[in-house]
């Protein structure tokens, strides 16, 4: 029987090519897309080779009601969602200090505030059901917490995985399983063009840039680099795929997809 699966951000090229990867393998995946168009990529019907497996469906993350309108309609049509597909938002990459409030709120929401949005909506029929999955994509950190200037991008990371594996911990009771898949870059989250979120305070920004000369050059360098070394969007697509296909009780809690040369797939970490 075919899987029902809600991609929540299938505006990222990620969720596009994650949504074409479960349509492809026979289960019918609704992917959400934003309205307000903030991501660059949709998914497209032609390539699933049967596009009524492939549903955009209107999903804003950062509104209550639209998830439940989404929710809603999707179990109306369906009838139930079996799988759930959490990516997570853009790199801030900046001073900590030159980032304001607000621009902290909205990173704070992308990360994990829209989650538990679409998790409030769809778990109750899971916990009915005692069947569900939750898969959450949490790339390694582009740094060890500890460089200048991508320590917002390692916080929201780590906020994200202790929410995942809290959810795991507290609804295996319910039969609802949670796999991790844990890429080695934050390439998947929006493809080879990385979405950063530059700091709003630009006054602060410069007084930084003044004490310490070509840092964020530096910082920027690194991140074109594993951008165009690691393009790994449709090799993550994949095992996200092969872990919705997964029979009950052999789904792995992370999987980290290996880069070629080192297995296909997704492998267990």
């Amino acid at each position: 029987m075919p899987k029902i699966v809600l991609v929540t951000e299938a505006s990222s090229n990620l969720g596009a090519a994650t949504a074409r990867a479960l349509a492809e393998t026979g289960n019918v995946a609704y992917a959400g897309v934003d309205p307000a168009g903030r991501r660059r990529s949709a998914p497209d019907q032609r390539t699933a080779g049967n596009s009524a497996r492939l549903r955009p469906v209107t999903l804003n993350r950062a509104d209550q009601r639209s998830v439940a309108n989404t929710v809603t309609g999707i179990l109306a049509e369906a009838g139930r969602i079996d799988a759930v597909v959490h990516t997570v938002g853009p790199v801030p990459r900046g001073p900590i200090e030159s980032f304001t409030p607000y621009q902290l709120a909205g990173i704070y929401d992308e990360y994990v505030l829209s989650t538990q949005r679409v998790n409030r909506s769809v778990l109750p029929q899971m916990r009915q059901r005692q069947e569900g999955l939750l898969i959450w994509v949490v790339p390694l950190p582009l740094d060890d917490g500890n460089t200048p200037y991508l320590t917002l991008h390692s916080a929201a990371l780590a906020l994200t995985a202790h929410l995942a594996e809290s959810y795991a911990r507290e609804l295996i009771g319910f039969g609802i399983e949670t796999t991790i898949v844990a890429p080695d870059s934050p390439v998947p989250v929006t493809g080879p063009l990385l979405h950063t979120v530059r700091p709003d305070d630009t006054e602060t920004l410069r007084s930084y840039e003044d004490r310490f000369p070509g840092l964020t050059h530096r910082v920027d360098l690194s991140l074109v680099e594993q951008t165009r070394e690691r393009t790994e969007v449709a090799r993550t697509a994949e095992a996200i795929a092969a872990v919705v296909d997964s029979p009950k009780g052999t789904r792995p809690p992370r999987i980290t997809p290996r880069q070629p040369g080192n297995g296909s797939g997704g492998g267990a970490s």
